[in-house]
């Protein structure tokens, strides 16, 4: 995607800045927007990078250190009912409809904070780290090369279903323990699950969600059964039978965490791997200058996830009075950070708008910072850094045979569909 260099408020006519009180209207769910929100983002660094955004009613983040700073930061938290009550803050009840959902967030690490967040991390960490990682580089690769196999010699394909959706789902649910023949099904509980995260969600939205994680909780819990009485060589046997300080995770805990890790193991990167294609072919990159060696993967890899993350928005709930680029928040104040303008942020990044493949001016923040900076950060990776050069070598002359319609997933950013031919 190339952008102009210059960008002005009156190019957008669903975007109002007053830069003196800081307060924005936008429509997030307007299409000129969620298709590509990137030129907004830059129209924000340049006259309001801190702004009350009037349709979210919170106070939002885009600069690249205030969001580095802000994720890192003890004085927010992901967390606010453990400092204080709801009566103390005024928050509203939980909803009788959303019963089994809020069950499944209850212990999620994306939601929790220390000790919790430190005690359940502790043990699910050991599965993510680097070197461990490394050693699925075989089976990422076989499972690319599979793939293709089913569509290559028909010179076109839909990448989103037929190889975007296979690679991470796959992987994921085989680190934890799930059969191969539940990736559908999984991904069906997922779409609906984070439809709970998105701006503009309907009734219809949350009803939906929270079957989906009823449905989900019931399938794990069996799997956590079969764990419990025959021990296997996966990550929730591991969960199921390691101590952390002579204490073994709670069914409940079992369930959130794995429900989190099978969500987020999937849906950024099967987003990301839509995103890396599109990027790069609307750029009309030379992959063999892309991935002409590892270190070129990795630069391109990361140019991708910096100029079109799959994530745009983390919230924090500040658990003091607290000031901020001249901003005070109150204890139980949310505020939120978007990542992906973050990145976009031209005093850290020179020409922001303009992909860069040989970019080396410092970390994106795609995957956040701090100690919810993302545990599959180092899978997503890897799945991104064999899949992409694979994708282009065995499909020379890839090219996009439809325009990509974005999906109406704000604050995430995917495509419906990614249309290629060959």
């Amino acid at each position: 995607m190339r952008y102009p260099s210059i960008m002005t408020t009156t190019h957008f006519p669903f975007l109002s800045i007053d830069p003196a009180s800081r307060r924005v209207s936008l429509d997030g769910r307007n299409p000129d927007f969620y298709r590509d929100p990137n030129p907004v983002y830059a129209a924000l660094h340049a006259h309001c990078p801190t702004f009350w955004w009037e349709e979210q009613k919170m106070w939002y983040f885009t600069g690249y250190d205030h969001v580095n700073g802000l994720l890192r930061d003890r004085r927010f938290g992901r967390q606010i009912l453990h400092v204080a009550t709801r009566e103390e803050l005024g928050l509203p009840e939980p909803q009788p409809h959303l019963t089994h959902f809020d069950a499944a967030e209850a212990w999620s690490l994306l939601e929790l904070e220390p000790p919790e967040h430190t005690r359940l991390r502790t043990l699910v960490n050991r599965a993510f780290v680097s070197r461990m990682i490394e050693k699925l580089t075989p089976e990422i690769s076989a499972l690319c090369h599979e793939a293709i196999d089913r569509f290559e010699k028909d010179g076109k394909v839909e990448l989103l279903t037929a190889f975007a959706d296979i690679l991470p789902v796959t992987m994921i649910a085989r680190m934890i323990g799930i059969p191969d023949e539940m990736g559908p099904q999984l991904l069906k509980w997922s779409h609906a699950y984070v439809r709970m995260y998105m701006f503009g969600r309907t009734h219809a939205d949350e009803i939906a969600a929270d079957r989906a994680a009823e449905e989900f909780s019931a399938y794990v819990r069996g799997v956590i059964a079969e764990r419990r009485a025959d021990p296997r060589d996966d990550l929730l046997s591991h969960m199921v039978h390691t101590e952390h300080r002579g204490q073994l995770l709670t069914e409940d805990e079992l369930i959130s965490t794995t429900i989190v890790l099978l969500n987020a193991g999937h849906e950024a990167t099967v987003h990301q791997i839509g995103n890396a294609v599109r990027t790069i072919l609307e750029n009309g990159a030379d992959p063999s200058v892309l991935f002409a060696d590892g270190k070129a993967t990795e630069r391109t890899v990361e140019e991708c996830l910096r100029i079109s993350a799959p994530v745009h928005i983390f919230d924090r709930f500040a658990l003091e009075d607290v000031e901020l680029d001249g901003i005070h928040f109150r204890r139980g104040d949310k505020v939120a950070m978007i990542l992906a303008a973050a990145n976009l942020d031209p005093r850290k990044f020179t020409d922001p708008l303009v992909f860069k493949p040989d970019r080396n001016e410092g970390a994106n923040l795609s995957f956040g910072a701090g100690i919810h900076f993302c545990i599959g950060a180092p899978l997503a990776r890897l799945e991104l850094n064999i899949a992409l050069p694979i994708l282009f070598q065995r499909l020379p002359g890839l090219r996009i045979a439809q325009k990509p319609v974005v999906k109406d997933v704000y604050h995430f950013h995917g495509l419906e569909a990614l249309e290629l031919e060959w």
